[in-house]
């Protein structure tokens, strides 16, 4: 595991600052997801309806979505919404209960505090604020991809236009002015919750202990609260709290990057290699002197 990057930029009033996610309340209503394609000026995705399709356009995060707001199915039903009657004859209590088979995630990219997309960068396009966050600077970006397979998440995507790689900023923009990031604003539930990473941290894990005293067992935190040593790709900057599997809701269970998995390795083979040519060059210059 490689150690967290140096920050690029420094402002001695700024500390780490992050998203807390809790599923729990969150409706699916994808507000977040419109909020951040206006501040942040992308593409929208569609909205025509298909036979077998959803009201999920986006389908997953890509360069031109940011935000994006998954369908858990939780229950066997045959893996369809639930099926409405028309007209009048809605059974609006059916209705409320057929939802409880589904929960709602918003994704984002992680801001990991060990980032693989920022070690594989090589111009300097990606790097960390002030803010602890991870920043993509599409001006820098030469379009050579390598820090899409580089991301555990899946989070980074190239754009198909230009071939340059796009993702969250956490309103990078807004943050320099004081705003929250446009999806948190947005949010009519706080399901995505932004401040300074510590107190939400400390929220979330009261989040968690209120929903186990209300029997809801199976709540933890995905990315944040862990042991040292534990973490994913060191302690996710964007966090969850969830009550199925991570795999559910699309995430990994571990989440290193592949170009942070052999570093330490690497590292050890390179300092035995050194150490044993040292080694080699000084019993060769004794041999030299002891030939004199």
């Amino acid at each position: 595991m490689s150690a967290p990057t140096e920050i690029a930029i420094h402002h001695v009033d700024a500390g780490r600052m992050g998203f807390f996610t809790d599923t729990t309340v969150c409706i699916g209503c994808k507000a977040c997801e419109v909020a951040c394609k206006q501040w942040n000026d992308l593409p929208a995705d569609g909205s025509q309806f298909t036979r077998g399709g959803s009201y999920d356009h986006t389908g997953e995060l890509s360069a031109a979505t940011w935000r994006h707001v998954r369908f858990v199915e939780i229950a066997e039903n045959g893996g369809h919404l639930p099926q409405l009657p028309a007209g009048n004859e809605v059974d609006v209590d059916a209705a409320v209960a057929a939802m409880e088979n589904w929960v709602f995630m918003s994704d984002v990219c992680k801001h990991c505090t060990n980032a693989g997309c920022l070690d594989a960068c090589p111009t300097g396009a990606l790097i960390r604020t002030e803010f602890d966050t991870v920043v993509l600077q599409p001006d820098v970006c030469n379009g050579c991809g390598y820090c899409v397979p580089a991301c555990p998440f899946g989070v980074v995507d190239r754009d198909p236009r230009d071939g340059r790689a796009a993702k969250c900023t956490l309103c990078y923009d807004r943050l320099q002015d004081g705003l929250e990031p446009a999806c948190a604003k947005a949010c009519p539930t706080d399901s995505i919750q932004f401040g300074p990473y510590e107190e939400l941290v400390r929220t979330a894990e009261r989040r968690v202990s209120e929903l186990r005293r209300r029997g809801i067992e199976g709540a933890y935190l995905y990315g944040a609260g862990d042991a040292t040593g534990e973490q994913l790709a060191g302690g996710l900057g964007a966090f969850f709290l969830l009550t199925e599997p991570p795999e559910r809701y699309g995430l990994p269970a571990r989440a290193e990057s592949p170009v942070q998995e052999n570093v330490v390795p690497a590292t050890a083979a390179a300092v035995a290699a050194g150490v044993l040519a040292a080694a080699g060059a000084t019993a060769a210059f004794a041999l030299a002197r002891g030939r004199r």
